[in-house]
């Protein structure tokens, strides 16, 4: 029943975050109210100021209400976000792990190096490693209760990104107080592709579900999430481990390893936080020998029947992603329930693991841990 709550409260913020109103609503409404107004004999010799008057207000109402103000500051911020980024920064990582492919990996390692900055943890927080490439957020205050257990698999195309790069996102959740979080240093690609970060994060839920009295958290609620590449892990992982993780928290993950002709593809293919070409390179790294029809690549590829078996998912999107349309594609399939999709229209790719978009971040963390830990 908590779930079915969380789910509707969920869905209900997400109807409020996609209201819009465009050109064609304004102007039924001005000739609505223009026609009463017409009709009233008191006021036919004012008419024409009214008219003015109303389509004034219309114009104003356009220019500064009809997208809602979280999605105008969403906007804002991912513009500026990608105005700072550096020039020729996906290309460069392009380049590195190409280099890398062909066995010189030492422009990646220093790719990696550059990305990999701790975060200073929240008050009330407390993080320590509970194996070599496992490390455990958690309250400081004991709980009487198991808690729950959130475990999470960092982005960075399966080539880059570490336990660090996602470490303020599992802070934040730790913060509420209400569940524990577990990060994953998974092995990373092309020098050991696929299967051998999926095996890694599979060996991490495991070891959680054995240890649930020793971490204190209750093994019939954990869920398993990600962004981008790590969403693509955690998917794969729950498929490999039917009926093992309660839930499944996606950030715009990758679910189809290939370029997939999409309008989202084609239309934010530059410029927008993830080229094209970035994650191609990322998919071709990862997938070394093996083929993006696998249905352990490609995720979304996976059959009715096995994704009958996933446990509820909560899938957060961004709009202006190129990753949009297969998230989208990849939720529809759920014909009879068991995905909840929220998009941020005007948010980028990143936006959980690389600050600069404080209030896609924000909200995207109050509707995960409102999935993980229901109040």
């Amino acid at each position: 029943r908590r779930r079915r709550l969380c789910s509707e409260k969920i869905v209900q913020a997400e109807s409020k975050a996609q209201f819009y109103l465009g050109w064609a609503d304004f102007i039924k409404i001005v000739r609505f109210l223009s026609c009463i107004f017409i009709g009233l004999p008191y006021l036919r010799r004012m008419k024409q100021k009214i008219i003015i008057a109303v389509i004034i207000m219309a114009c104003v109402l356009h220019a500064g209400g009809t997208i809602p103000a979280e999605d105008r500051t969403m906007r804002a911020e991912a513009d500026l976000f990608l105005s700072n980024l550096p020039v020729g920064l996906q290309a460069g990582q392009k380049a590195a792990i190409e280099k890398a492919i062909a066995g010189d990996c030492s422009e990646l390692h220093r790719v990696r190096s550059s990305r990999n900055v701790g975060t200073e943890l929240s008050a009330g927080v407390q993080a320590r490693y509970v194996a070599d490439n496992l490390r455990l957020y958690e309250p400081e205050r004991r709980s009487d209760e198991a808690l729950p257990l959130l475990i999470y698999l960092h982005g960075g195309g399966w080539t880059f990104g570490s336990i660090n790069s996602c470490a303020r996102f599992c802070d934040a959740m730790a913060a509420t107080g209400r569940m524990k979080v577990l990060a994953v240093d998974y092995r990373l690609a092309p020098e050991y592709p696929y299967p051998c970060g999926l095996r890694d994060c599979e060996a991490a839920l495991d070891w959680a579900v054995v240890r649930a009295d020793e971490l204190g958290i209750d093994p019939s609620r954990i869920v398993v999430g990600g962004d981008s590449s790590g969403g693509n892990l955690a998917l794969a992982t729950a498929l490999n481990r039917p009926g093992v993780a309660s839930g499944l928290l996606l950030f715009y993950p990758v679910v189809i390893a290939e370029a997939d002709g999409s309008e989202s593809w084609r239309k934010y293919g530059t410029g927008l936080g993830l080229d094209a070409d970035l994650m191609e390179t990322f998919n071709r790294a990862y997938a070394g020998c093996g083929s993006a029809a696998d249905t352990r690549i490609s995720v979304g590829l996976a059959s009715d029947e096995e994704l009958l078996r996933l446990p509820p998912i909560l899938l957060i999107a961004a709009g202006r992603d190129i990753l949009c349309d297969q998230g989208r594609s990849f939720a529809d399939r759920f014909k009879h329930g068991g995905i909840t999709r929220i998009e941020f229209p005007e948010a980028v790719h990143l936006f959980i693991t690389v600050p600069g978009q404080p209030a896609a971040f924000r909200l995207a963390t109050e509707y995960a841990s409102h999935f993980v830990a229901p109040e």
